[in-house]
C-alpha cells in the first residue's frame, strides 16, 4: 500500500513540475514581442524521496535580439532596440513536451488511484 500511495506522491510532483514549465512557457509565448524581455527558464531535481522538485526561475543569459525601427521609443541613436531573446520554435516545442509529460504523469496518477481503491474495497470485505 505504501507504494501505491508513493506512486501518487511521485505523479503529483510530476504534474506540478510540468504545470510550472508549462506556465513559464506561456509567458515567454506571450511575450515575445516585449522589448528587453528576457526567456525564463527552470530547472527540476529530484529529490531524495524520488518527487519532482523544481529549481529556480533563470532568465536565459543569451543575446537579445536586435531590432532596427528609429521610431520606436526605445531606440537608441542608430535606430535600434533590444528585443526578446524568445524563440518560438523552442517555446511551441516545449510546451508540447510539458502537456504530454502532464498527461503521463496525470494517467499514473489516475492508474494508481484506481488501483488504491481497489485494494481498500478488497480490504473492506
Amino acid at each position: 500500500m505504501a507504494d501505491l500511495l508513493n506512486s501518487l506522491s511521485l505523479s503529483a510532483s510530476g504534474m506540478e513540475a510540468q504545470a510550472r514549465r508549462l506556465r513559464h512557457t506561456t509567458e515567454n509565448i506571450a511575450n515575445a514581442d516585449t522589448p528587453g524581455y528576457r526567456r525564463k527558464t527552470t530547472d527540476f531535481r529530484t529529490a531524495l524521496d524520488g518527487t519532482v522538485v523544481p529549481g529556480p526561475v533563470r532568465l536565459d543569459p543569451s543575446d537579445l535580439e536586435r531590432i532596427h525601427d528609429p521610431g520606436h521609443p526605445l531606440a537608441d541613436a542608430t535606430g535600434h532596440h533590444d528585443g526578446s531573446n524568445v524563440d518560438m520554435v523552442v517555446e511551441i516545442a516545449d510546451a508540447r513536451e510539458a502537456q504530454r509529460s502532464y498527461e503521463a504523469n496525470l494517467r499514473m496518477f489516475d492508474q494508481t488511484r484506481q488501483m488504491t481503491q481497489g485494494l481498500i474495497d478488497l480490504l473492506r470485505r
